[in-house]
């Protein structure tokens, strides 16, 4: 049984987390829960129990076997090494260590055996690399990947669950016949796409694209893979689809890859792929909560 904390647990993220904790009947034997200093001594639901919210600190954090971080980048920054010298492996779920060498960036499925983390911290993908990578692993074990261009179409939990209400609001304003504003997206959402995802960044690729990109190759082990990306917010609320075509270097019939795929005809060995995954569910928590479990297994 462990100690278990979970820091950003009043956002959309976190609350998947004690969800998902609770469904696949982690070993438990005590769970802390932390965010920010609004939130402290707010009391949290989780089956019979109430949990008591903490703020992150060296003295919160002791004692505790395992703690998951989904309180986005500037947080982990600052708490991730904190949480590490008060003794707990931390598994983080924003873009803070993703691309370092000595953190290992894992999807169980695909790079999950024997994992090492010389600095106690596993990072958890990008969730639209998660879906993604569980289905190019499979077809470059039996063909290999020569090119990958991938379209993703990104549902607004993405952002947070001020992202929700916003994509309710505005909905709501754009049927009563009224003109919606935005404050946590670039424009407004509703009943819109927007081609926008975070910040842009070289060639014009947002951040979001770079993450897919940079993330899909070091999965992979596949440093020079010719991958590109393109990421659309969608007006949905939950679930990233994607729209992927593959080029291999060998033949890869239908039947082999999957029953359900279409043949891309413009390419000499190519398949189209629309690849759907709960971004909340294996794209944030289901996945870091998979990584823990191969661990108390190793």
């Amino acid at each position: 049984m462990y100690k278990v904390g979970i820091v950003g647990v009043t956002g959309a993220v976190g609350l998947e987390f004690l969800k998902v904790l609770k469904d696949r009947r982690f070993p438990i034997k005590e769970l802390r829960v932390f965010a920010s200093e609004r939130s402290k001594g707010r009391e949290i639901l989780w089956g019979d129990e109430r949990l008591r919210v903490e703020v992150p600190s060296y003295e919160n954090f002791k004692g505790l076997d395992l703690l998951f971080f989904t309180a986005g980048a500037k947080v982990s920054l600052e708490y991730v090494p904190i949480a590490v010298k008060a003794g707990a492996i931390v598994i983080d779920n924003s873009s803070a260590f993703r691309m370092e060498k000595d953190v290992p960036l894992v999807v169980p499925e695909v790079n999950g055996e024997s994992i090492e983390y010389p600095r106690g911290i596993i990072a958890n993908p990008n969730c639209s690399t998660i879906q993604l990578v569980m289905v190019l692993y499979p077809l470059h074990r039996v063909a290999g990947l020569k090119r990958v261009v991938v379209s993703t179409y990104q549902a607004v939990s993405g952002a947070g669950l001020r992202a929700i209400e916003e994509l309710k609001r505005e909905t709501r304003k754009v049927l009563e016949g009224e003109e919606p504003t935005s404050e946590v997206f670039p424009h407004p959402i509703a009943f819109e796409a927007l081609p926008h995802i975070d910040i842009f960044q070289e060639y014009d690729y947002t951040k979001e694209e770079w993450k897919i990109i940079k993330e899909t190759r070091k999965i992979l082990g596949l440093p020079d893979l010719r991958i590109t990306a393109t990421a659309v917010r969608i007006p949905v609320i939950r679930g990233h689809s994607e729209s992927v075509n593959v080029e291999f270097e060998r033949e890869l019939s239908v039947e082999e890859a999957r029953e359900a795929l279409r043949r891309d005809l413009s390419v000499e060995h190519g398949l189209n792929l629309w690849i759907v995954s709960d971004n909340l569910l294996k794209g944030a928590a289901l996945n870091a909560v998979q990584i823990a479990e191969s661990l108390i297994k190793s």
